[in-house]
């Protein structure tokens, strides 16, 4: 494989197939009225799970029903690593399904996901990860960007500048937009500029919180997601009780994770703009979760990627 970022280039195809029968994933992508809510969706689930519009490129979208089948080209082997990991811990697929829920106006939008790169079932091998990347490494593009993807590329694009032409804070530069910006700060607003705050001594920029925050609370917080979510519940109305417990109960089967996945997501949801790194920072604080916090601020950011 080879070492150098720059030049590692890969592709995989992913297979999406809805398990509801109401929702045919093909017939959406085929309409010309659901086609740019459906690239949208895909669009922004990708970038949650490598952090960045850019982290890997669509370059066909083929439609072979019950089949949504989208070839994918990496050109890091970084960010094909992070995309990975999003992939095995069903981080991606949740990701998608909120995305299409939002962007297509349903109350539900259920997907399975597949990955293949050539004659190799990728799912098959996920917890083999340098096995997945050299499968994928092995598979070169065939095709360059399809037509069609780079028209709803530039539709996508206008609608992202738009956007952010809307907010308090201009933004010159269009390309930095991450997926963040469009689907955790919904209101169109940003934090007045210069705003920070104060942790062991040390000033950091507030924000909003972003996805990767999202995940890595949900990784770390532990048992303790409970006491977070009460010392959040003092300034927001949506966690007030028994909503904590009510959650609690409604994904105990699924775990710690899911639980405190579900509560960051209430006061993300409920909150807009004002669910901010601060916050959450100053309720972990509250409950001892130094190391998380720190985590979340990138202050020792090594001890997480190497697992």
């Amino acid at each position: 494989m080879a070492d150098s970022s720059d030049l590692w280039i890969g592709s995989a195809y992913l297979f999406l197939q809805s398990t509801s029968e109401k929702i045919v994933l093909p017939s959406l992508y085929g309409s010309s009225h659901q086609k740019s809510s459906v690239f949208k969706a895909l669009k922004l689930a990708l970038a949650d799970s490598t952090g960045s519009l850019h982290g890997v490129d669509m370059l066909k979208v083929h439609c072979s029903e019950p089949h949504l089948i989208i070839q994918l080209k990496f050109c890091m082997r970084e960010n094909c690593r992070k995309f990975l990991r999003s992939y095995r811990a069903g981080l991606f697929q949740e990701s998608l399904q909120n995305h299409l829920q939002v962007t297509l106006s349903m109350t539900a939008v259920p997907v399975q996901v597949e990955l293949k790169a050539g004659s190799e079932q990728l799912d098959h091998m996920l917890n083999e990860e340098e096995r997945c990347l050299e499968c994928i490494y092995k598979e070169k593009p065939d095709r360059l960007r399809d037509e069609e993807i780079a028209e709803l590329e530039e539709s996508f694009r206008s609608l992202t500048c738009r956007q952010e032409s809307n907010n308090t804070t201009p933004s010159n530069n269009c390309d930095s937009l991450n997926s963040s910006s469009l689907s955790y700060c919904s209101e169109g607003s940003s934090l007045p500029p210069g705003a920070t705050f104060v942790f062991q001594e040390q000033q950091f920029a507030n924000r909003t919180l972003t996805p990767d925050d999202h995940q890595k609370f949900a990784k770390l917080v532990s048992k303790k997601w409970k006491q977070v979510g009460r010392s959040l519940q003092k300034n927001c109305r949506a966690l007030r009780d028994p909503v904590i417990d009510n959650l609690a109960h409604e994904y105990d089967r699924e775990g710690l994770y899911e639980q405190a996945y579900q509560l960051l997501l209430k006061f993300i949801q409920s909150e807009g703009k004002r669910a901010t790194l601060q916050r959450l920072i100053a309720a972990l604080e509250e409950n001892s979760l130094i190391t998380l916090a720190e985590e979340l601020l990138g202050l020792h950011p090594s001890e997480n990627d190497t697992s």
